[in-house]
């Protein structure tokens, strides 16, 4: 098993204003996979709440499962660019082992996505991250919260909180996107895809 970490990073904004919000999915799967590999974030000065350990599951029975950083931003959205190339430099992660976990309202709300690379689709932390990394090809875990009903701005429909039906089905949803990095990263994105996309 290589012992080359992968980072995962939920997006999201700070503080207790946004936790339950749209945008903040990202970061409640971060959540969900400390939670099982049994890690705490911990703020650093890399502009990051930060936790590390190895996945339960592996490809190779018996063997530790591989190394993750995950993390999440201590700023803004519109500005996750900056502790994303942080935590890549200080752990010595490639972009190819970066997986950025996001909503998405291009998909119906519980969709689940995977790609590596394309466009921002307006998503200011991808565009962020797009600028800083100085390219598309990271690997993005697409969460669907679907689109803002009649004329309501998108912006206002993703920093606000999931309607009380999607709230009941929200807990599974993220688990099976933590469940989604999870086979992304053992067993490869077509994998991923394969398992996932046909939902």
């Amino acid at each position: 098993m290589s012992n080359e970490a992968w980072l995962v990073f939920g997006l999201g904004n700070p503080g207790p204003k946004y936790e339950t919000t749209r945008h903040n999915i990202g970061q409640m799967v971060i959540a969900e996979l400390a939670s099982r590999i049994g890690t705490t974030l911990t703020r650093t000065k890399l502009r990051a709440n930060v936790g590390t350990g190895r996945l339960s599951t592996g490809s190779v029975p018996g063997l530790p499962g591989p190394r993750v950083v995950l993390a999440t931003s201590t700023g803004y959205m519109n500005e996750s660019g900056g502790p994303v190339r942080a935590l890549a430099d200080f752990y010595g992660i490639d972009t190819d082992r970066i997986i950025a976990v996001h909503d998405d309202v291009d998909l119906d709300f519980d969709v689940i996505k995977a790609k590596l690379g394309g466009g921002e689709g307006g998503h200011n932390g991808l565009r962020s991250m797009t600028s800083v990394l100085g390219t598309k090809d990271y690997l993005r875990v697409r969460a669907g919260v679907g689109r803002p009903p009649g004329r309501q701005d998108t912006a206002d429909y993703v920093l606000r909180p999931f309607m009380k039906d999607e709230r009941t089905t929200l807990p599974m949803f993220v688990s099976d996107l933590a469940d989604g990095v999870e086979e992304l990263i053992v067993n490869g994105l077509t994998d991923m895809q394969q398992k996932f996309h046909s939902r």
